[in-house]
């Protein structure tokens, strides 16, 4: 198996849902559907709130689909924010081929019909792990009201460093997901937030990825001994969120 294809299987661990599925959350919600192309469909949660000061569109990370991220995503709601996460292709009830092009296309075209159709007071993007990739790509594209990056990393080929040697995959990578680029003379805030001891996306990624941003409304915050996916039981996570968004 040539070893971009082998690195996929790593990166990418969907988990799929019949088209039937019947999703049930605490928080109001209802299902929608996007059609970036006649023969692909993105399936996607919006999360409701009484007078909402915005939209949270919210990009989720490389394993399983919208059973787990909405009940993480739907969390937001409390800052008086609609949520509306989305599933990738290939992910959950979204049909079609995943690459880097479809990846950036989805979401700038779920982006367009949000602002379109619900015309929402404010935009603000959020990534998780694989996600922030892809918000980061979005953001530097449409210059969102802000943009949150929850474990984010520099660039694929700097993550995959981490655990196998350059040699094996260099120039081979077909997603390349080139953060650091796509931020780099940014005029919007970024909240970035990622811990000590993440063996996922090693806290030096994020760093890194921090540092390379030319934007005074950025910030880091670093929660000592913080891992990939317990953020959330530190206290101050929702206290920087709460700042952040308000």
């Amino acid at each position: 198996m040539p070893i971009q294809f082998l690195l996929e299987k790593i990166i990418f661990r969907p988990v799929k849902l019949n088209s039937d599925y019947p999703f049930h959350f605490d928080t109001n919600f209802e299902e929608i559907n996007f059609h970036p192309e006649p023969e692909s469909s993105i399936n996607a949660l919006h999360f409701k709130v009484q007078n909402p000061k915005g939209i949270i569109l919210y990009f989720h990370g490389n394993k399983d689909n919208l059973v787990r991220w909405g009940i993480i995503s739907s969390q937001l709601t409390k800052y008086d924010y609609d949520v509306i996460v989305i599933d990738y292709r290939g992910y959950g009830k979204s049909t079609g081929i995943l690459s880097e092009d479809n990846f950036f296309n989805d979401a700038l075209f779920c982006y367009t019909q949000i602002k379109e159709t619900l015309n929402p007071k404010k935009i603000i993007i959020y990534g998780r792990s694989l996600g922030t990739g892809v918000a980061s790509w979005l953001a530097g594209k449409v210059n969102p009201d802000k943009l949150i990056l929850e474990t984010p990393y520099y660039d694929m080929h700097d993550l995959i460093s981490n655990y196998f040697p350059s040699f094996l995959f260099k120039n081979k990578l077909n997603f390349k997901l080139k953060s650091y680029s796509y931020l780099i003379n940014t005029q919007f805030p970024i909240l970035i937030l990622h811990g000590t001891k993440d063996t996922v996306v090693p806290y030096s990624s994020g760093q890194k990825l921090f540092e390379s941003i030319q934007n005074p409304l950025k910030k880091l915050v670093t929660f000592n001994g913080g891992k990939h996916n317990n953020l959330s039981t530190f206290r101050n996570y929702w206290d920087e969120l709460v700042e952040f968004l308000e």
